[in-house]
């Protein structure tokens, strides 16, 4: 087990002398693991204890970078809504810098005319990542995307993408008349 991984310690409460006590099942529990280790393996342990079953699994880091990954996505989403309200209000770029990134949206509509919204990703990301940020974006259609060399007032920096996109003015309506 690597000895730079942080540990998620659960406790309960010192009743001492109680059937209820959680450090005196924590105590036998250990000795029944040790028990069974030694009886299962030639190297006996010389400890009173033997708490590895306790240690995070593979299956426990699995699980772990899972939910860290639908964490990712429903901040995405909350930020890509917000950011796509927001330019819909005034038309000015917003961003929001993600961890090793910078996502910006820009609208540009008249009146009676089509809507564009053009996003900008600054920074290293994964393709599959362009495509997630792309496919949150409401009223775009997802194959609807067209890489371009500069945004609406200025070209493109270094390590930066962008795409446009026509987007539903009904959509754009419904953004504007929902609070998050």
């Amino acid at each position: 087990m690597d000895a730079d991984l942080p540990w998620l310690v659960a406790a309960g409460r010192r009743e001492d002398g109680s059937t209820d006590d959680f450090y005196a099942a924590l105590e036998a529990d250990g000795k029944t693991a040790r028990t069974r280790y030694n009886a299962g393996n030639t190297d006996a342990l010389k400890s009173a204890t033997y708490t590895a079953h306790l240690l995070p699994a593979r299956e426990d880091h699995v699980r772990y970078r899972a939910e860290a990954g639908v964490r990712f996505v429903r901040r995405l989403r909350t930020t890509v809504l917000t950011l796509s309200r927001a330019t819909l209000r005034d038309g000015q770029e917003h961003t929001v810098d993600l961890d090793t990134f910078t996502v910006g949206l820009q609208v540009r509509a008249d009146d009676g005319h089509e809507t564009y919204l053009a996003v900008r990703i600054t920074g290293s990301v994964p393709p599959n990542l362009t495509t997630l940020i792309l496919r949150n974006v409401p009223g775009c259609e997802a194959d609807g995307w067209y890489p371009e060399y500069a945004l609406p007032e200025r070209d493109l920096l270094p390590a930066e993408q962008a795409w446009s996109n026509l987007m539903d003015p009904r959509e754009a309506a419904r953004l504007l008349d929902t609070e998050p």
